[in-house]
C-alpha cells in the first residue's frame, strides 16, 4: 500500500527538496559578501574572480549530466548524489589553505549545484501535475527571494563573528537536514535503464558551454570583445554547439533529446522566456543595489534589503498566479503580462539619473518583481508540459542550463556597456547612472523578445493529477519509466 499524495504529504516532501536547492542559490551570494575576508586571509587577488566562474561554469557544465542522470537512474538517488557532492565541495573550501584550492573545491561544489537546480526542478515536475503547479509555486518564489535577500545579510553576519570559512561550514548542517529530510520523505520507484551514457554529446556540450561561460567572463573585461580570445572561443562555442546537434540527433540516449525541442513549439519559446529572465534576474541583482549604494547613498552592509521591493511582489505575484492556473487551467495571459511589465518596468529604470528618490526607484522594482512573478514559474510549468515524463529531467535541466547561460552572456554585455560609462573627467556617481541606464535600456528590449516568445506560446491542457500514485515498492527494473503523452 502507499501513502495517497495529498497536497500536505506533497508539500511536505517539497519542503526538503526546496531546502537543498536554497544551499545553491544562497551560496554564491553569501560567498561573494565575504571575498574580501578571503582575500586578505589567503592571497591571490588576482585569481578572485575564478572563485566565482570555476563555480558557475561547473555548474553549467554539470546542469545537462545531472538532469540526464535522473532520467536514467532514478530522480531520487541522483538528487541525493548531487547533495552530497555540494557538502563535499562545502567541507573542502571552508577547509582551503590557498586560493587555488579554493578555486578547484569551489568547482566541486559548483558541480553539486548544478544537480541541485536540475534534480529540484524535476522531481517538482514528477510530484506535481502541471495543472496542480500553482499550488506549490509560492514555496519556488520563496526560496528564491530568501536566497536573494538573505545571502548578502547571512554572508555578512557570518564572515564578521564566526569567520570566512563558515560560509561554506554552514552549509553542512542545512544539507544534512534536507539530506535526511528528502531520503525519508520522498518516495518514487526505483528505476535503473540499461543505456550507454552519451559521451561524445557529453565532451561536445562541455566544450560549447565552456567556450560561452568564460567569453561571457573575459568579454569586455579581460579581454576587449574584438579580440581573438573572444572571437576563438565564440567560433569554439559555434562550431562544438553545431557538432552537439549532429551528434544528438544520431545516438540512441542523446544527453539532451531533440525531442524535447522539436516536439512542441512550447518548450523552446519557454526556452527562450526563461533566457530573457534568467538576463533581469541576473542585471538587476547586480546592478541595482549598485546604483542604490553609489547614486542614491543606500548602506552598504543593508545590500541583500535592498532587493526588497523587487523581491516581495514577485512571491506575491507568483501565488496569484499559480492559484489561477490550478483554478482554471489557463496560463498563457501571465508570461505575456508579465513580459509586458519587465520590459515596461526595465524601461523605466533606464529614466534614472543622480536625481532619482529612492521611492521612485522602489516603485519601479516593485513593477520588476511583479513580472518576474507572474513569469518565472510560468516558463517552468510550460516547458514541463511540453516534454514527456521519461525526460522531465533533461527538459528541466536544459531550462535551468538557458536561464544560467542567459544570465552570465546578460552580465558580460552589462559588464561592457558598464565599463564604457566610467569615462575620465565624469564623476563616480554620474558615470554608474549612466552606466546603468544603458544596461536597463538593452535589457528592456531583450524583454521585449521575451514578450514575443509569450505570445507565439499555445495554451495546450496542463496535464492533470496522475490516474495513481507510484509504488514505493517498485523493483529495479530494466524498462525506462511510463510516458506521460505530450499535448
Amino acid at each position: 500500500m502507499t501513502t495517497p499524495r495529498t497536497p500536505v504529504n506533497v508539500r511536505w516532501t517539497l519542503l526538503g527538496v526546496m531546502l537543498a536547492m536554497l544551499l545553491a542559490m544562497l551560496d554564491n551570494n553569501i560567498v561573494g559578501t565575504a571575498m574580501p575576508t578571503i582575500v586578505r586571509d589567503l592571497g591571490g587577488l588576482e585569481h578572485i574572480s575564478w572563485v566565482v566562474t570555476a563555480y558557475t561554469l561547473a555548474t553549467a557544465v554539470s546542469t545537462p549530466l545531472w538532469g540526464k542522470f535522473g532520467d536514467l537512474y532514478g530522480r531520487k538517488r541522483v538528487f541525493l548524489a548531487s547533495v552530497v557532492v555540494f557538502l563535499t565541495g562545502s567541507l573542502l573550501a571552508g577547509a582551503a589553505h590557498s586560493m587555488a584550492q579554493l578555486i578547484e573545491f569551489r568547482a566541486l561544489q559548483g558541480i553539486g549545484a548544478g544537480g541541485l537546480a536540475a534534480g529540484a526542478f524535476a522531481l517538482i515536475g514528477t510530484l506535481v501535475a502541471p495543472r496542480e503547479r500553482g499550488r506549490y509555486q509560492g514555496m519556488t518564489a520563496t526560496v528564491m527571494a530568501i536566497g536573494t535577500i538573505g545571502g548578502p545579510l547571512l554572508g555578512g553576519f557570518v564572515t564578521g563573528h564566526l569567520g570566512w570559512r563558515w560560509t561554506f561550514y554552514i552549509n553542512l548542517p542545512l544539507g544534512l537536514i534536507a539530506l535526511v529530510w528528502v531520503q525519508s520523505t520522498l518516495r518514487l520507484p526505483a528505476q535503473r535503464v540499461q543505456a550507454r551514457i552519451d559521451w561524445p554529446g557529453v565532451a561536445l556540450l562541455t566544450a560549447a558551454i565552456s567556450s560561452v561561460v568564460m567569453m561571457a567572463t573575459w568579454a569586455g573585461t579581460t579581454y576587449p570583445w574584438t579580440s581573438w580570445q573572444v572571437l576563438a572561443l565564440a567560433a569554439t562555442a559555434l562550431l562544438t554547439s553545431v557538432a552537439f546537434v549532429a551528434v544528438e540527433r544520431r545516438t540512441a540516449e542523446p544527453l539532451l533529446p531533440p525531442r524535447i525541442f522539436t516536439g512542441h513549439r512550447n518548450f523552446p519559446l519557454a526556452t527562450a522566456l526563461l533566457l530573457a529572465v534568467g538576463v533581469v534576474m541576473f542585471g538587476s541583482a547586480l546592478y541595482l543595489p549598485l546604483f542604490q549604494q553609489t547614486v542614491q547613498g543606500a548602506s552598504a552592509t543593508s545590500s541583500g534589503l535592498l532587493l526588497l521591493p523587487m523581491m516581495v511582489p514577485v512571491v506575491l505575484a507568483s501565488n496569484v498566479a499559480g492559484k489561477v492556473m490550478s483554478r482554471t487551467g489557463r496560463y498563457k495571459i501571465f508570461p505575456v503580462l508579465g513580459t509586458a511589465l519587465l520590459a515596461t518596468a526595465m524601461l523605466l529604470l533606464s529614466t534614472m539619473d543622480t536625481t532619482t528618490s529612492r521611492t521612485l526607484t522602489s516603485c519601479y522594482m516593485a513593477l520588476l518583481g511583479l513580472g518576474l512573478g507572474l513569469t518565472m514559474q510560468m516558463g517552468t510549468t510550460i516547458a514541463q508540459n511540453s516534454v514527456e515524463l521519461r525526460d522531465m529531467g533533461a527538459a528541466s535541466a536544459s531550462t535551468n542550463l538557458f536561464r544560467t547561460l542567459g544570465g552570465s552572456l546578460g552580465v558580460a554585455v552589462f559588464g561592457s556597456l558598464f565599463t564604457r560609462a566610467l569615462r575620465p573627467g565624469s564623476t563616480y556617481a554620474h558615470s554608474v547612472a549612466v552606466g546603468t541606464r544603458h544596461i536597463f535600456l538593452t535589457a528592456s528590449v531583450i524583454c521585449a523578445a521575451g514578450f514575443l516568445a509569450a505570445v507565439f506560446i499555445k495554451e495546450v491542457p496542463l496535464r492533470g493529477v496522475p490516474t495513481a500514485p507510484p509504488r514505493t515498492d517498485a523493483p529495479t527494473t530494466d524498462a525506462p519509466a511510463p510516458s506521460i503523452p505530450k499535448p
